[in-house]
């Protein structure tokens, strides 16, 4: 076969892998690639699995990403005996690295016009052949044409299936060659004709389709900018890969570029589009000290930026990384779909063996006719349909949840989501924002909260201490803009003090109020009351006394109601807190969203303790957390779900997905999405076995054709193929009304956890 030579481009489109996520990121770092030239079905996979994986000592070692035409074994092998092994199956094989991602689109493109026009040759043949027949009576010149037809058609198809009957292994290449010659050796060779014609171009629409799923991700992965704008040591700028600056470069982005590299505002304020990382629908506002991704569109500024990361370890690439290798972890459906197809092909093909034979054996009917009868079987009976039915639908419902701001490791982790049965939170920049905010402010001396903000602002004026900076962002919103105390002298553990208008001042706990004596039973009185439900209280005074109390507290995040009502909503209905937070805290926040059950001060451990009695009774349980101090209940989960943004490295790492936005109603949106996808591959699957079922019995009685057969096979392929891109168009602004709603097993927690 040469360089142009392609496969079935489709039929069976996803990604294969013998490894789970954890595996799969750990074996990149000792492994080889190759892009396979023909490698495009679930039967070619295991093909090539009985010829590399005796080189590498099992197949547990190789891992195929079918959609991009790529396999990986581990780094030891030689790889010209793997290219030579690869080479025996029909198919061909070269280093990945030999060629950029743009060859590799190119030669994708090529081999996609030659596919078209193997379809287009075959076709004009199997034509021109019914016109010289039919119109013209010119046998021999009609034979010849549809000869052409047939070698053109089967050009692809006839070495894969050399290699399947020499190994013993029938596919569905197989199954198609002997169809077509077993029609030719019964003198029907416009039937072997037209048959040809119609799977070379099934071959092309199929290998169309694939393709659109193969660029809906690379699109997510191209969106980073070629070069960067480097500030020079001359203070000019200079354009940059951005592969080759250096962490700790400043770069420039005007209003309308992309972001090249992950770090930090230095200079400028701008709206930045972050959708295409985190989903965000509305652009943020950033500012110097925050942080941008790379990836992401700078709107209306000019943005001056400390570059934090290398090009290779910024949030998107990792993110490119992890879709890739999500391509490779299939769903449980997908893996029953390739058990059945396995068996399927065999079993067929001794089907049609006994149809073509008993009957004439035993009840001595025509063998023509009968042979006749089993070609067709075998031809409606090819698995394409089938099995293109999950993986092509499980890759473009995680490339648009990718879209959505939702990072999926696996099928198998997409698939459970629609199957939840319970979903237990983290507290702390989880359900809460992770960061103390002023809630109230109490005046006690009669001048009002706007003197005793004023008062605590200019003595938190430079701290950094998370209450601290609270209280001076609260008192900055309000417009109050105090100037910084003088002579201030921290306490650590306590409270600080200082000078204001040449008046002392403090600020501090409710024991450095004691210690200072200024503490009266009205002032614990009020303290005491502002503290219940675990709020911390920052007592204000000055050497008469205290004049003023401020609570503080993690507040709730504002889409958190919204969140869990959206949940139950689409039927999950136990909801969990489990937190390492102080009993009264979690409770307040438990009762103000209407958790089912809350477990306070847990230590990490007790978390995973807790997470496997959820499981254990519930069955599908997800945790989300924020992928650190979650992990071990996180790892007993049967879902793993990530705050992506607060800690975005760690998260996508650690977890089975990731919220990119830190945006808790997406989780109701992916339920929705996930049942989606396992409705669509559900239709397909019915659809195809329907389809195959009606044209066997039809096959049996005599009733089809070989040509109506493989129009059936390519039309039910098709439709199969459509019906699972659709989910690319989904986006997380939908489904969480239409979502369906499937109700898990009955509570019953209560008091039992809490």
């Amino acid at each position: 076969m040469s360089d142009t030579d392609t496969c079935c481009s489709g039929k069976c489109c996803g990604s294969i892998s013998t490894r789970p996520p954890s595996v799969v990121s750990a074996s990149t770092q000792a492994s080889r690639s190759f892009r396979i030239t023909g490698m495009c079905c679930v039967e070619e996979v295991r093909t090539l699995k009985a010829a590399v994986g005796p080189l590498a000592g099992g197949d547990d070692g190789l891992i195929f990403d079918l959609l991009n035409g790529k396999m990986t074994v581990p780094a030891g092998l030689d790889p010209d005996k793997v290219i030579a092994a690869v080479i025996r199956t029909g198919m061909r094989a070269e280093l990945w690295e030999r060629s950029s991602a743009s060859q590799r689109d190119k030669a994708n493109s090529s081999r996609r016009g030659f596919q078209a026009a193997l379809a287009a040759v075959s076709g004009g043949g199997a034509l021109l052949g019914l016109i010289l027949d039919q119109g013209f009576q010119m046998g021999l010149a009609a034979q010849a044409a549809e000869a052409a037809a047939v070698v053109v058609g089967l050009w692809m198809v006839v070495p894969k299936a050399l290699h399947a009957a020499r190994s013993l292994r029938p596919d569905m290449n197989l199954l198609m060659a002997v169809a077509v010659f077993g029609a030719m050796a019964l003198g029907d060779w416009m039937e072997a004709a037209t048959v040809s014609a119609l799977f070379a171009l099934s071959l092309a629409l199929e290998g169309w389709s694939a393709e659109r799923a193969r660029r809906a991700i690379a699109a997510l992965m191209n969106l980073a900018p070629p070069l960067a704008r480097v500030k020079s040591a001359d203070r000019g700028e200079d354009l940059v890969p951005p592969e080759d600056v250096a962490v700790g470069a400043v770069f420039v982005v005007l209003p309308g570029e992309r972001i090249p590299l992950d770090g930090r505002v230095l200079v400028g304020q701008s709206l930045v589009d972050q959708a295409p990382i985190t989903g965000e629908s509305v652009p943020v506002s950033k500012s110097p000290g925050q942080d941008v991704f790379a990836g992401t569109i700078n709107a209306d500024g000019v943005l001056e930026i400390e570059n934090l990361k290398p090009a290779g370890d910024t949030t998107l690439a990792k993110v490119a990384r992890l879709v890739e290798a999500a391509q490779g972890q299939r769903s449980k459906v997908e893996r029953w779909v390739d058990r059945f197809a396995a068996i399927y092909t065999p079993v067929v093909l001794a089907g049609a063996v006994a149809v073509a034979v008993l009957p004439p054996v035993l009840l001595g009917l025509e063998w023509a006719d009968w042979i006749y009868r089993a070609l067709v079987l075998l031809v409606i009976s090819c698995p394409c349909a089938l099995v293109i039915s999950t993986p092509l639908t499980v890759v473009a419902a995680m490339a648009s949840a990718a879209r959505a701001g939702v990072l999926i490791k696996g099928g198998e982790h997409l698939e459970a989501a629609s199957r939840l049965a319970a979903i237990a939170f983290d507290k702390t920049g989880t359900i809460t924002a992770g960061r103390p905010a002023v809630e109230r402010v109490v005046a006690l001396d009669g001048k009002g909260e706007a003197a005793i903000l004023a008062m605590a602002a200019a003595l938190e004026a430079r701290s950094t201490h998370p209450l601290g900076r609270a209280i001076v962002d609260y008192a900055a919103a309000r417009g109050i803009a105090a100037r910084p105390a003088d002579a201030v002298q921290a306490q650590p553990g306590r409270g600080v003090s200082g000078m204001i208008d040449g008046a002392m001042g403090w600020l501090g706990s409710h024991r450095y109020a004691v210690e200072r004596g200024a503490e009266t039973p009205a002032v614990r009185e009020v303290a005491l009351a502002l503290a219940e439900g675990g709020r911390s209280v920052v007592a204000v005074g000055e050497e008469a006394g205290v004049r003023g109390l401020i609570a503080l507290s993690d507040p709730i995040r504002p889409e958190a109601a919204t969140a869990l009502a959206a949940l139950r909503r689409v039927g999950v209905n136990t909801l969990v807190m489990l937190t390492g937070d102080n009993t009264a805290t979690a409770e307040r926040v438990a009762a103000a969203l209407g958790f089912d059950a809350v477990r306070a001060e847990l230590l990490p451990a007790e978390k995973s303790v807790a997470m496997a009695d959820l499981v254990q009774r519930f069955g599908l349980v997800a945790m989300v957390g924020d992928g650190v101090n979650d992990a071990p209940a996180m790892a007993r989960s049967s879902l793993g779900v990530a705050m992506g943004a607060a800690g975005t490295d760690t998260a996508i790492e650690t977890s089975d997905l990731a919220l990119m936005s830190d945006d808790l109603t997406r989780l109701a949106w992916l339920v929705g999405h996930s049942r989606r996808m396992m409705g669509v591959i559900h239709q397909n699957i019915g659809f195809a076995i329907v389809v195959k079922a009606v044209f066997m019995a039809l096959a049996i009685l005599d009733i089809a054709t070989l040509w109506g057969a493989i129009a059936a096979d390519t039309g039910a392929a098709l439709l199969v193929a459509f019906n699972g891109l659709r989910l690319l168009k989904a986006d997380a602004g939908s489904g969480l009304d239409t979502a369906v709603a499937i109700a898990p097993p009955a509570s019953g927690l209560g008091q039992e956890i809490a």
